[in-house]
């Protein structure tokens, strides 16, 4: 009888809101022929996290080492993994072939594999609120099954601005003020020809702008073929802002840096969201505003079974 593909759920975050149905989520992963792994104690929470930093740094070391597990994936973001990065035995995570998925908070440990080991994984759902909610995404759940089954994938998406483009180079990226966070230390990649996906929420142009700049003056931008935008949602513009937004914003980076600027890409704090294979080779090709991203070369699923 064939294993049925293993999902743990860890959560080096923070914790699930009291309203979350964790059963919903773990329901819809098994009615898609997955066995979930809940290593998060249900109602569990140390002041804003989902544990001790020990303690969240035990499930991911438990997760990886447990052969019966192919899929390693994010309860929630918020905040936390930055606490626990220096605890992390990243020889053990990169080494064990797990399939790391989520995003926001979540990219902190992304990007500390990709620099410690270059070791691949995904961005992508999580438990709350992508499994959790009731009206789930078929798009988000459908992506997710498909990327992670590799060794290949792709994702269409459009913006009546984006520029023509054909490039390649390795994907990486998530959430920006992460990425921000991470530059200097060293858990932040060095991606030569790479194409950097960024997304935010909640966060107003001028931080936007801040946080680019800081990726910027850090010689991270120029080194990029491309900087792929994802969903920038939850702000407010005031009088004072004069005009100045969005727009404006992305015509001051574009001018200062030369670099190709895409918009649209299905993936950020929404409920359509993409899954993409961090660390991948990857394709762009860009006319007449239409977009697809081409992932390759991955660790997957289908590699795992054939092991």
């Amino acid at each position: 009888m064939k294993r049925r593909t293993g999902i743990a759920v860890v959560a080096p975050g923070g914790y699930a809101p009291r309203d979350r149905d964790l059963g919903r989520a773990v329901t819809r992963l098994e009615d898609h022929g997955w066995r979930v792994k809940m290593l998060v104690e249900p109602g569990a929470a140390y002041q804003r996290f989902g544990a001790t930093d020990d303690g969240r740094v035990a499930q991911l070391h438990a997760a990886a080492a447990d052969e019966d597990i192919d899929i390693v994936l994010a309860l929630r973001g918020g905040y936390g993994m930055s606490r626990i990065l220096p605890l992390l035995d990243l020889d053990l995570l990169a080494g064990s072939g797990k399939l790391f998925v989520g995003h926001s908070d979540f990219t902190a440990l992304q990007m500390a594999l990709l620099a410690h080991a270059g070791a691949p994984s995904f961005a992508g759902p999580m438990i709350c609120d992508d499994f959790t909610r009731e009206d789930a995404s078929g798009y988000t759940l459908d992506g997710f099954r498909r990327c992670l089954a590799g060794p290949e994938h792709a994702v269409r998406f459009a913006h009546p601005a984006n520029p023509d483009v054909e490039t390649e180079g390795l994907l990486w990226g998530g959430n920006l003020t992460m990425l921000a966070h991470l530059a200097g230390t060293p858990w932040m990649p060095h991606i030569e020809d790479g194409l950097l996906f960024i997304e935010d929420v909640n966060e107003h142009p001028y931080r936007v702008e801040r946080m680019l700049l800081q990726l910027h003056h850090a010689g991270v931008l120029r080194r990029q073929r491309a900087i792929l935008f994802g969903d920038f949602t939850g702000y407010r513009l005031a009088d004072y802002d004069n005009g100045y937004d969005f727009e404006a914003m992305l015509d001051y980076i574009r001018g200062l840096t030369g670099i190709p600027l895409l918009r649209g890409l299905p993936f950020g704090h929404v409920r359509d969201k993409a899954t993409l294979a961090v660390g991948a080779a990857a394709r762009l090709q860009c006319a007449g505003g239409e977009c697809v991203l081409r992932m390759s070369g991955y660790p997957s699923l289908a590699g795992r079974a054939a092991a």
